[in-house]
Order: structure tokens, then sequence, then C-alpha cells
């Protein structure tokens, strides 16, 4: 009887566990149907350090899908640029204008003169020389030059006088006038010091004018005095200009000044003969070429111009 008594109440124990265990465990109709065992559980998705997920998320995610599920904007806002500084645009011609005109302006050029083939006298002056440009490359002008107080004979006439007795005929200089003509066919630029441009011209040049001379006495001194005359010359020359601003330049000209010269006779006469000026001159002129070069500043006038003719 005991014994039947706890059989009694140990079932009694474990009715409530099973009431509650079947109620926690119902099954649908599905779920009854579909075998869960050996079916393998579903893993992860795969996590990077510190347990995060590798697939980007957030800002620059690329998750357009998410961001709209999530209520966000999917419209990518456009990256800031950096500022741009202002570009100045200029414009460049394939044929610039030329730095300095000439055309209707008037030059004055100073020099220094020095002859450069005469062996016996050294025929330094000082010239000026005056033009016209009534074209960008024609111009007509004046040069003038004085020679005189500012000559001297070498000492090759000297010694040559005094071991062999024999006298080399020697020409002084007064002065030269000239009318010339100067065209410019040639100009451009340069760079100096891979720094500096320097604009730039060459020229050609010829006239015609005077020259006052007279030979210098030295066959017969004591006897023979020589006055200026003067005689016709023709001269052409080559030329080049380095501007140093619109209005200033610096050129560098050789010239040769031809004319013919009667020099002094190498014969002296008798005694009833020999004050005679007839006598002092050799019977023929004589072709003499001045080759001379000219160093100096060039003036324009007036300083400033006006480009009248398109770029």
């Amino acid at each position: 009887m005991m014994g039947r008594i706890l059989i009694s109440w140990a079932l009694l124990g474990c009715l409530p566990s099973s009431i509650a265990l079947g109620q926690d465990m119902t099954f649908g109709m599905d779920e009854a149907q579909t075998p869960t065992e050996g079916v393998p559980e579903e893993q992860p998705p795969p996590t990077g350090e510190e347990g995060t997920t590798d697939t980007p998320t957030g800002e620059g995610g690329g998750d357009v899908i998410g961001d709209l599920a999530a209520g966000g904007d999917a419209t990518l806002a456009p990256t800031d640029a950096a500022p741009r500084s202002d570009e100045t645009v200029e414009e460049i011609y394939a044929v610039q204008q030329i730095y300095a005109l000439r055309i209707n302006r008037v030059e004055l050029a100073p020099s220094f003169v020095f002859t450069v083939n005469d062996p016996y006298v050294s025929h330094p002056g000082m010239g000026v020389a005056l033009n016209y440009w009534w074209t960008n490359v024609l111009a007509v002008g004046l040069n003038f030059i004085w020679y005189q107080g500012l000559e001297t004979e070498s000492d090759l006439g000297f010694h040559v006088r005094r071991s062999t007795r024999l006298a080399i005929p020697i020409t002084e200089y007064q002065l030269g006038a000239h009318l010339n003509f100067t065209y410019v066919p040639l100009y451009g630029k340069f760079m100096m010091f891979n720094d500096y441009i320097f604009q730039w011209d060459a020229y050609v040049v010829g006239g015609v004018g005077i020259m006052r001379t007279r030979p210098v006495p030295v066959i017969d001194p004591q006897a023979r005095q020589f006055d200026f005359a003067e005689r016709i010359a023709f001269n052409a020359g080559i030329g080049i200009r380095v501007f140093l601003s619109r209005f200033l330049s610096v050129f560098a000209e050789l010239r040769d000044y031809m004319y013919l010269e009667q020099l002094e006779n190498l014969e002296v006469g008798l005694q009833e003969s020999r004050y005679d000026p007839g006598t002092w001159f050799a019977s023929t002129a004589t072709l003499t070429n001045n080759v001379s070069v000219h160093l100096g500043l060039t003036i324009f006038f007036p300083f400033s111009f006006d480009y009248s003719l398109p770029k």
C-alpha cells in the first residue's frame, strides 16, 4: 500500500513540467514535415578585426538599398573641389608689333669716328647725324664729322723718313659733310644673359658729300704750305643698331669715304721753282679710301609714338 502511494506522488510531481513542456513546444505544419536533423546551421557573416564586418557601411559604403530602407538620402553629395585661382588669359599674336617704329620720326645720332686703314696718320673725329624716316625702313639725312685738331701722325712715318730718307705723302682732314640715304632690310630681337631681350636692326647707308683735306708737307716743309680744299666724296657702309628703349639705341657703323686726293709732289724743284705752288702737288690725283668706324648713340624724336596699323 505504501508503495502505491509513493508511485502516485512521483507521477504527480512530474506532471507540471510535462504540461509546461507541452505548452512551449508547438510545431507548425511545415516545421513538422521538414526534417531538421543533419542540416548545418547558417554561419554568421565573416567578421574583420575587433568583430566588425568587412562589408562597408555608413558613409561612402555604397549600400544604396540599405540607405533607402533606413530612410536616408541615397543621392551622393558632390565632392567639394578646391578653390581655383583666376587664370589670366593673354592674347598672343603670331606676328608681334614692332618694338620701336621709325616712321615719321627724327633721328639724332652723335658718334665717335676713327679711321682703320691709314697706317701713317690717325684720323679720329666727332660726328653727328640727323635723319628723317619717311617710312619705317627708309630715311634721308645729313652727317657731319670734324677731324681737325684730333689727328696725329703715327710713329711709322717718322721712322721711315729718318731711316730711309724717303718721305711718304700724308693727308690731314678738317671736316666731312654728306647727304645720306638709309635703308633697313633686317630687324629682329635677341636674348642676352638668358634674361634680357633686345630689339635690333641692320641697315645700309650711302650718299655723297664733300671732304675738306690738305696734304701735310713732309717733302719740303720749309718752302711748302698747303691750304684746305674741298673734295667730292662718296660714301657707302653698313651698320647695326640695338634698342635700349623705344627712343634710345646704340649703333656701330662701318663706312668707306671715297674721294680723289691731291697728294704732295715727291720731287723738289730748282731754287727758282721751289716756292711755286704749282709744283707742290702731284701731277695726278689719287683715289683715297677713308674706311671709318662710327660708334655712338641714337635718339629718336618724339620719344613716344602711337600704332596706327593693326597688329
